[in-house]
């Protein structure tokens, strides 16, 4: 018989609290008490709870010989590329004998300016930050002297001046890729859906959809755009839809800054009778479970997670024998991926 999956249900038992207090210290809710939110993430990595199941156990950390800090402000799902991301990772920097701890940024810590409760900064040898785009924070990160490496980072962000080094998958080319494809093929008008200055990958997709268009010598309409802050497509259920709505003209190809934003927007579309792809085209980016699942399947870019984290991992290593050497920014090739929603791509 196959072993039943552990559930959040389960946590909460072994620890004799209710499931909603175990659910909020998983996803970094600010009310839930330090001392609990620790409880709960080492009863998750001991029960082997989905994302957790790469971490190891308590047990094993006092058998390592240094540790490396996780930091995010998301946790990331088993959808999101992360989760893949930080099993390369894990397994690369465990060959050489290094423990990787995980800490939660909260809302409330980025505020502040001040690094979790769980977190000492004089007992890891290095720092890995996943989903942390802040600028301020990710240079409150960086003034603590120890080796560490930003897997993508704050658009804002100034090579010269940024003392990390970056990794990223490659964002612009494939974006680039895809677009003049699109053009090629006989789409004409386009428009973007993603806060282009959420993230620097963002940002480098809004740059490769661009340079596309400029150079077909097709002018970009923002008005067939959804720009807006990346905070207000999660707001409300019905955000999107109300947002498409003031579209007044589609155009015929929409390009989305990942798969979960398109995937959103191809229910608004669908909630507004439009169709997909008669209508319009529409392409997103990672390569989720998700672009695959949904009808029609999504247009999108592979990005090689488990590559990424093993890279991330040499990377940050590399940094803590040397720590005097040049910093890098790396990009790991993706690859675009032509499905349903896309049909008249040669």
């Amino acid at each position: 018989m196959a072993k039943e999956k552990v559930t959040i249900q389960d946590i909460a038992d072994a620890l004799g609290i209710s499931r909603n207090t175990a659910s909020k210290a998983l996803n970094g809710t600010s009310t839930i008490p330090e001392e609990t939110r620790s409880k709960v993430i080492k009863k998750a990595i001991e029960l082997k709870y989905k994302q957790f199941a790469y971490l190891e156990s308590e047990q094993m950390i006092s058998k390592q010989s240094g540790n490396i800090a996780l930091l995010t402000a998301n946790l990331p799902n088993t959808s999101h590329f992360g989760s893949a991301l930080i099993s390369g990772l894990e397994k690369r920097i465990s060959s050489e004998n290094y423990n990787l701890s995980f800490h939660i940024i909260r809302d409330v810590d980025q505020a502040s300016l001040t690094l979790p409760n769980n977190f000492d900064a004089s007992k890891v040898d290095g720092i890995i930050c996943i989903e942390l785009f802040d600028m301020a924070y990710s240079e409150l990160i960086t003034s603590l002297g120890v080796p560490t490496i930003f897997i993508d980072c704050a658009s804002s962000v100034s090579y010269p001046d940024f003392k990390a080094d970056i990794l990223l998958m490659e964002n612009q080319h494939s974006t680039y890729q895809l677009t003049k494809k699109l053009i090629d093929s006989g789409y004409s008008s386009f428009g973007f859906i993603g806060d282009y200055n959420h993230c620097l990958s963002f940002n480098e997709r809004w740059v490769g959809f661009n340079r596309a268009l400029i150079e077909s010598g097709i002018t970009l309409n923002l008005e067939q755009c959804i720009v807006e802050e990346d905070r207000l497509f999660f707001s409300k259920p019905n955000w999107l839809d109300e947002r498409l709505q003031t579209i007044k003209a589609l155009p015929s190809a929409f390009i989305c800054a990942n798969d979960y934003i398109a995937v959103s927007f191809m229910k608004a579309l669908k909630n507004n009778n439009i169709a997909i792809p008669h209508d319009v085209a529409i392409c997103g980016f990672d390569n989720g479970p998700e672009s695959s699942i949904v009808e029609p399947h999504l247009t999108t870019v592979h990005i090689y997670s488990n590559e990424m984290g093993v890279k991330a991992a040499e990377m940050l290593l590399s940094r803590i024998d040397d720590p005097s050497q040049p910093y890098q920014v790396s990009h790991i090739f993706t690859k675009p991926l032509i499905r349903e929603t896309t049909p008249h791509i040669r």
